[in-house]
């Protein structure tokens, strides 16, 4: 069995023989209908114990199954485990995943869900201006490990990069100096700092990189599959569906 195969079965908690069978059982079926999903805690988007509210994304992926006549299954991991599970699990699909070159090819991109705006987060006071982020490539910037985030402070030059497994984590770290500054989107980062009271505390830059979060699933859905995502999501569009459960959040 290959080995990924046997890590991602004891990342879920299942029988490696479990997985090993699946593909073998149920080859012929469209990877949508045996769909299961991975994500994780980022409130407003995804909120793991959000009750009648679940986050808007969460909402949108919802709908959008509803439309589709699919039920799967979602299960709250850190991001990283999310995006291993999502390449190397068949019938696996993934929410918010920002869309990036080197990502291309490692997913089938089934539909758009939400415009992302990148922002840096500091301490007002501290040792990183959120004005000057061009003199500040050599602090210690925090972010989610595993998310795409790293890759868009590469390539705008900044490498001393912290990782943490959550965003209360990264929190943590601007507060007790691991790191002097926190990479994110806007609102999920707006949302952390409104719950714990802290807005005055901190300041946030203007954006530095727009992209689109998508939903995205293992390579094993088909073409007509992607197809099929776009044209639910496109119609929810139209409809002004998708702009009504993101305007429940505060979002556009």
């Amino acid at each position: 069995m290959n080995r990924r195969l046997v890590i991602a079965a004891a990342i879920l908690g299942l029988a490696p023989h479990a997985w090993a069978d699946a593909p073998a059982k149920t080859a012929a079926s469209p990877a949508a209908a045996r769909m299961r999903l991975v994500t994780t805690h980022l409130p407003p988007l995804v909120l793991e114990h959000g009750g009648a509210r679940p986050g808007a994304l969460t909402e949108l992926v919802a709908e959008l199954c509803k439309r589709m006549q699919l039920a799967p299954q979602t299960q709250f991991v850190p991001w990283r485990r999310a995006t291993f599970l999502a390449t190397t699990m068949p019938a696996t699909a993934i929410y918010p995943l920002t869309r990036l070159p080197e990502r291309e090819a490692q997913y089938r991109w089934l539909a758009p869900l939400y415009d992302e705006h990148y922002v840096f987060l500091a301490l007002r006071k501290g040792p990183f201006d959120v004005r000057s982020g061009q003199q500040m490539k050599t602090r210690r910037i925090a972010m989610l490990r595993g998310a795409g985030q790293a890759a868009m402070l590469r390539e705008l030059g900044y490498s001393n990069l912290v990782e943490a497994a959550s965003i209360d984590e990264v929190h943590r770290f601007l507060l007790t100096g691991i790191a002097d500054a926190a990479f994110g989107e806007r609102n999920i980062i707006r949302t952390s700092l409104r719950n714990r009271g802290e807005e005055a505390d901190f300041e946030l830059s203007a954006p530095l990189r727009s992209t689109t979060a998508w939903l995205a699933g293992s390579l094993d859905f088909s073409p007509d599959e992607v197809q099929q995502f776009q044209r639910a999501m496109a119609a929810m569009a139209a409809d002004g569906s998708s702009r009504r459960i993101l305007a429940r959040y505060g979002l556009d």
